[in-house]
């Protein structure tokens, strides 16, 4: 009689795709800063010499953030309603996106950051998680989570905590498109405060560029969403009524394609697709932003055509306009500086800062600095701690 049969062999269907071995078993780990090889180095790092420590913590609280690395690590939340362009995928599938954004503050900024994914959507449960772990940190990237909901959660955390808080999703991407604008503006000879802009997208991006925009300067600035431009006498609730009492000085009430008509400025960050005919009619020496990613909403050779600056959101073209150049120098300045929060003047210094990084290599091809530039995060640390400690918001 023959044995048991071999096991059939199965092939690994990840096997041939490079991203898969760069996850193999997650890309992080915890790595203590002190060796342990005596009793002696035991007896200090945990009990009892530790019971030292804490008990000064608990008489002064402030010694945890010279005792402890909370002061020096972020949380990267998210509940996995919006990821990269994936959409609602839930939290497992989130958390190597997570994981990676932990390797970034890592890499660019030389901090610590832990990525937690929670099993709820409810607002109230988010913002209540947040609030129970927040001890251990000293700042809260929120992540991929989905409009409205984002705009409640940052806002109720912020109110509440004493540590910087910011969704980056909306402010990693409004700092960067304003460096970019402000750059562009330069290559074509023209200030951002004259510029006509068209925003095609209304949901965190969206909402969040056009308010740095406006705190830039920018006037005239028209924000789309999928019915078309918000106008006054579009019934709207929540933020969409905030871009309506505060965007479209002129009231046109038509669709997103008819108003690129003589814009200056497209920034798509919505999806969806641009037809060349609508592009073909904006101003001469134009600017677009297609951010979209992997397929932006405007074909970038096709835009080259009609505009004189091009950015998009991938990495294998020019002008990437990406929230690594923001995100980590704002959490490294913000905590260097002690900051209790991140204002909107961290934002503008951020901003300027990347774009100043250019300096005098401005060109259409080249108005932001690459995500790789080593001098970015610095540039960025350094500006948004300065002004930290202007507004006198550090401990």
């Amino acid at each position: 009689m023959s044995g048991n049969p071999a096991p059939e062999q199965h092939s690994d269907r990840f096997a041939d795709d490079p991203a898969f071995a760069v996850h193999e078993g997650g890309k992080l780990s915890v790595a203590s800063t002190r060796p342990i090889s005596s009793i002696e180095d035991l007896a200090l790092t945990y009990t009892p010499g530790v019971a030292r420590v804490s008990s000064a913590i608990a008489a002064e609280p402030e010694l945890a953030r010279r005792f402890t690395w909370a002061p020096r690590v972020v949380a990267v939340v998210s509940d996995g309603t919006a990821v990269l362009g994936l959409g609602s995928i839930g939290p497992a599938a989130a958390l190597p996106v997570m994981e990676g954004k932990a390797c970034l503050f890592a890499e660019f900024a030389g901090l610590s950051s832990v990525p937690i994914v929670l099993n709820t959507t409810d607002v109230d449960e988010i913002v209540d998680a947040v609030m129970a772990i927040a001890p251990s940190f000293g700042g809260i990237n929120l992540e991929d989570i989905s409009a409205p909901r984002c705009f409640e959660i940052e806002d109720r955390l912020r109110e509440r905590l004493d540590i910087p808080v910011m969704h980056d999703d909306q402010h990693g991407t409004a700092i960067v498109v304003l460096a970019a604008l402000r750059n562009a503006a330069k290559v074509v000879g023209r200030e951002i405060a004259d510029l006509r802009v068209v925003v095609s997208g209304a949901g965190a991006a969206g909402v969040a560029c056009t308010k740095i925009l406006l705190e830039a300067g920018v006037v005239d600035i028209s924000v789309a969403d999928s019915q078309g431009i918000l106008h006054p006498g579009r019934e709207v609730t929540g933020t969409k009524q905030w871009l309506v009492e505060n965007t479209n000085p002129e009231g046109f009430a038509g669709t997103m394609m008819s108003a690129l008509a003589g814009a200056d400025v497209y920034l798509g960050v919505s999806g969806g697709s641009v037809p060349e005919a609508a592009i073909a009619t904006m101003a001469e020496n134009a600017i677009v932003f297609s951010l979209a990613n992997p397929t932006p909403e405007v074909d970038p050779e096709m835009a080259a055509r009609y505009a004189a600056v091009v950015a998009t959101g991938r990495s294998d073209l020019p002008n990437q306009i990406n929230n690594v150049l923001a995100f980590p120098g704002v959490f490294r300045g913000a905590i260097d500086a002690g900051a209790t929060a991140i204002t909107e003047e961290m934002k503008l210094a951020a901003a300027t800062a990347i774009a100043d990084v250019v300096g005098e290599d401005l060109r259409p091809d080249y108005i932001v600095p690459s995500p790789l530039d080593r001098r970015v995060a610095t540039a960025v640390a350094e500006a948004v701690a300065a002004c930290a400690r202007e507004q006198g918001i550090t401990r």
